[in-house]
């Protein structure tokens, strides 16, 4: 198994009589660390100025739903802090029946640390410093794994870092979906993983690869799943290439691995069974709508939408999609040259190889398609049941986010390998006796003094060969759209007369994943001091499959049936008494109607409903508890 000391050197073949001497300069503070991280923190506020130019009333412009969920979020986070309820579990959204925030994305770990900051700030302001702030520290852990156990550069390790946070893939999760942008801890789990095997240390390392373990747990399942699955992938290919070093060290890193599993469960046994067996939790996704999603071949050689070089109008060639990839075709271009020149240099290298083949082929999906197209050629995911644990919940484009992890690795290291060049022998790394003993052909780390002078003219090369990959993927703003303001009625607590304690507000339109987007903002907005029915979630169907949305009732149909018409349908008996019976079901004790583009039509349905309603503030308020009880 991998036995990773502080200069990676299991992994680099660089000469042990250099770790020491390397850890102790490594450890004084750097001022190109500072630097690095302040560049970072930066980049991260640029990519969301559109948001700060109106913090309170802009959303992603190519997903306000995600947002506006995720806005919501941190109002949870704090409300469950301020009235010390169980974070596991909401009855603020889809009243009455409540959801599952352990089977949702519910960044647990992000919004209840940060819950005091939420109730000062609001959610929406916490949302946009949190988003940059989330890229800015993956980019620095991202930045420190490297500088510190792989390449020498602190210029290779900012660039790695860079593209670890900043990547295409990572910036199009940022429009809407802070989850898939929050990888800080990642890097760290990665290197302790790679650390078990150290001898006598197996006990700290499996407790903090545990802990770190749990934690992430509580930020993005998926992304541990992919990189447990890429941690296999690494220790499998260093176990077919050092079948010696492996089998020496199998057992402290088994060891290792045994308590970090066994404290990663302790610390999330209760969140994990409530996850699945708690109120509101569900098997599986209705019709596995997550499993025919691959990535297209010709996104990765696309430039990304939301890049310097990127083109909205491409996503309607290629179609509407994650883009996990989005490489352009300068960095995949670059990539096969230095996978090519690099790959007999180091171990790292012929893993990096390895990770970006096999999560490559992976990401295609059950069918290969190519701009666009379905081609008719199966695909790996063919072969697999959607119906096994966990598969069931993948969608195989993610794994592409595997590919955008070495990437940036390959990048720290070709840019590593420019500096390398032309440096004094004394610079350079000794070549190890293993490396002797197996006869490895040398490289141009192993030339003597006047060949490696001749080949100075490779640094600025290779430098300008990475500036010209990745400069066109520097990326933009993210686009922002205006949304209403919530009514005054709702930020001035006007509904407080009106919705006494167990009982809910309906807001017309009734939340849904279509439908009120602005509706489920007014209880983000107020500290989800008073419950609503239906939502934005995953939740379960009369069949315990996951879906969408509260189920819809027949009233809730109604209401988007019309704003979709916008027209009113003949009302019957039957529809004004099933309506009753939905807000005795929703609990409700007043219907709120704010200003919307169908804000006619729907006051004349719900009046058609319920009769007519009073005009207060700026809503019309339908006060419905003598009606339902």
């Amino acid at each position: 198994m991998p036995v990773v000391d502080p200069s990676l050197n299991s992994l680099t073949d660089a000469d042990p009589a250099e770790v020491e001497p390397t850890r102790r300069r490594r450890r004084r503070p750097a001022r190109a660390d500072l630097l690095a991280l302040g560049a970072y923190v930066l980049l991260g506020v640029f990519v969301c100025l559109n948001y700060w130019g109106d913090v309170t009333g802009r959303v992603s412009s190519h997903l306000p739903t995600d947002h506006s969920w995720f806005e919501w979020l941190f109002a949870h986070g704090a409300y469950s802090v301020r009235h010390l309820e169980n974070p596991l579990f909401t009855a603020r959204q889809n009243a009455p029946d409540g959801v599952n925030m352990m089977a949702n994305t519910s960044l647990l770990g992000v919004t209840l640390p940060l819950a005091p900051l939420t109730m000062l700030l609001g959610p929406q302001v916490m949302y946009a410093l949190y988003l940059g702030a989330a890229l800015a520290a993956t980019a620095g852990t991202g930045y420190w794994m490297l500088s510190r156990h792989l390449v020498r550069s602190r210029a290779a390790a900012f660039v790695g870092g860079a593209f670890l946070g900043f990547a295409p893939g990572i910036i199009h999760h940022a429009n809407g979906q802070p989850n898939f942008v929050s990888n800080f801890l990642l890097p760290l789990i990665v290197v302790r993983v790679l650390r078990l095997g150290e001898p006598g240390r197996w006990r700290r390392n499996g407790l903090v690869l545990g802990a770190l373990v749990a934690y992430q747990i509580f930020i993005n399942e998926e992304m541990l799943l992919l990189t447990a699955l890429a941690c296999l992938v690494i220790v499998l290919a260093y176990a077919v290439q050092r079948p010696r070093a492996t089998r020496a060290t199998a057992g402290t890193f088994l060891a290792g691995l045994g308590v970090a599993g066994g404290l990663a469960l302790v610390l999330t046994a209760y969140p994990i069974w409530f996850q699945f067996n708690g109120p509101q939790s569900y098997r599986g996704l209705q019709g596995g709508v997550f499993h025919n999603w691959g990535e297209d071949l010709v996104a990765f050689v696309t430039f990304a939408r939301d890049t310097w070089a990127g083109d909205p109008a491409v996503e309607k060639t290629i179609g509407m999609t994650e883009q996990n990839t989005w490489f352009g075709w300068p960095l995949v271009l670059l990539s096969v040259v230095a996978l090519v020149l690099l790959v007999r240099r180091s171990l790292a290298t012929r893993i990096v190889a390895v990770l970006i083949v096999v999560f490559t082929v992976a990401s295609i999906g059950p069918w290969v398609r190519f701009d666009g197209v379905e081609t008719g050629v199966r695909g790996p995911w063919s072969y697999v049941s959607d119906d096994l644990p966990l598969v069931e919940m993948m969608m195989p484009t993610r794994l592409a986010l595997v590919v955008a992890a070495a990437v940036g690795v390959l990048l720290a290291m070709t840019w590593d390998a420019a500096y390398r060049q032309g440096r004094p022998v004394a610079d350079q790394p000794r070549v190890p006796a293993q490396r002797v003993a197996e006869a490895t052909p040398a490289t141009s780390d192993d030339a003597p003094a006047p060949v490696a002078a001749r080949r100075r003219w490779l640094r600025p090369v290779g430098y300008a060969a990475v500036a010209l990959a990745v400069l066109p993927l520097f990326p933009r703003p993210l686009p922002a759209q205006q949304i209403d303001p919530p009514p005054h009625f709702i930020t001035a607590g006007g509904w407080r007369p009106y919705v006494p304690s167990g009982r809910t507000l309906v807001p017309v339109p009734i939340p849904s994943n279509v439908h009120g987007l602005p509706t489920l903002r007014w209880s983000a907005l107020t500290g989800q001091e008073f419950p609503v029915p239906g939502g934005y979630f995953i939740g379960p169907n009369e069949l315990g499959e996951g879906v969408f949305g509260a189920p819809n009732r027949p009233t809730s149909t109604l209401i988007y049936s019309t704003m979709d018409r916008g027209a009113i349908p003949v009302l019957t008996e039957d529809n004004r008494r099933q309506a009753v019976e939905d807000l005795r079901f929703w609990k409700a004790s007043v219907v709120v109607l704010g200003a919307h583009p169908s804000e006619a039509v729907l006051r004349e349905l719900v009046t058609g409903l319920l009769g007519p309603p009073q005009r207060v503030d700026d809503v019309w308020v339908w006060d419905v508890r003598a009606l339902v009880g």
